[in-house]
């Protein structure tokens, strides 16, 4: 494998990756994705998908993302499982060292994507994509005149918390310290809207689900140590719960290796980053949306350029 050099090589099999793939393929780059584990990214946690177009009305995310290998496949990408440990991106030729070999080409699309700070409470796993919830605009509506509960109070919490609104009946955000931290013109949005509650100083201790559905929060005081259960509306029979407490990106592995911004990779609009011949997609890198379609694109972005830049 070591003297296989490639055009390009995509790091992370999300949609992102995925995109880039299908289109550097059909583009006859001779191509090859790595992925550490299995495709798909935070797109195989999500039980419905209904706002990616095209999209069948009982998609899933594991089914979506099948679709996209199958057809990243039949454009000739090859596809390896390791966990890339180290990265030279300087030069016209890159080379990537992972656990299992060493991978040469002459372009990288860094996709790997981004992961929610978690609860880490008890319940939080099992729950996950069953009431509990890490991003309002894929799952929102699925909560439609239902109680919600929302874990955070920075900016992102805040404004995922009015997308939610639009849709839930009544909303309770749980904040860890005396008051909110976002922008005070986000603050009294929410604070003069009578949907919204709110409980301080306080941190999700467990989540409970009779029927395989979210429909008990046991929250705990950090002054007083007290623990308070939430349940849900019997006539309901769940809530949703959506966690707001950060995303963290996977880029450790090119920290000093090219410009970012809080671990973000910083590109232009033809998702190229600060070294020739490196791009990145997708949830990695810095942009305003993190959505299954705004990865796909980027991928597709990145891959057509990486075609002129390898014609150049």
């Amino acid at each position: 494998m070591s003297n296989n050099l490639y055009d390009v090589i995509i790091i992370g099999g999300g949609p992102a990756g995925l995109a880039a793939g299908l289109y550097a393929g059909r583009g006859l780059l001779k191509t090859l994705l790595i992925e550490k584990a299995k495709h798909g990214g935070q797109a195989v946690t999500t039980s419905e998908i209904d706002n990616y177009p095209g999209a069948d009305l009982e998609e899933t995310g594991p089914s979506l993302i099948e679709k996209m290998v199958k057809q990243a496949e039949r454009f000739g990408v090859e596809f390896i499982t390791d966990d890339i440990t180290d990265a030279e991106l300087d030069g016209d030729v890159k080379t990537l060292t992972g656990s299992k070999g060493t991978y040469k080409a002459k372009a990288v699309i860094i996709a790997c994507g981004a992961y929610p700070r978690l609860l880490g409470c008890k319940g939080e796993k099992e729950l996950t994509g069953k009431g509990v919830s890490y991003c309002a605009t894929c799952d929102a509506a699925f909560f439609e005149e239902l109680e919600v509960y929302i874990v955070g109070g920075g900016d992102s919490a805040v404004q995922e918390a009015l997308f939610v609104a639009r849709y839930a009946r009544k909303i309770t955000i749980i904040q860890d310290l005396p008051e909110l931290t976002a922008a005070k013109s986000l603050q009294q949005k929410v604070l003069n809207d009578p949907k919204f509650s709110f409980v301080y100083n306080s941190l999700v201790e467990e989540l409970k689900g009779e029927e395989g559905l979210l429909d008990t929060i046991i929250i705990k005081d950090k002054q007083t140590g007290a623990l308070t259960e939430f349940t849900a509306d019997p006539e309901d029979g769940t809530f949703g719960l959506f966690v707001f407490i950060g995303l963290i990106p996977r880029t450790d592995l090119f920290k000093d290796k090219v410009d970012m911004d809080r671990g973000y990779i910083l590109t232009d609009e033809n998702m190229r980053a600060s070294v020739p011949g490196v791009y990145a997609a997708g949830d990695c890198r810095v942009k305003p949306l993190r959505q299954v379609v705004t990865a796909a694109a980027d991928g597709a972005i990145a891959a057509m350029h990486i075609e002129k830049y390898l014609s150049e």
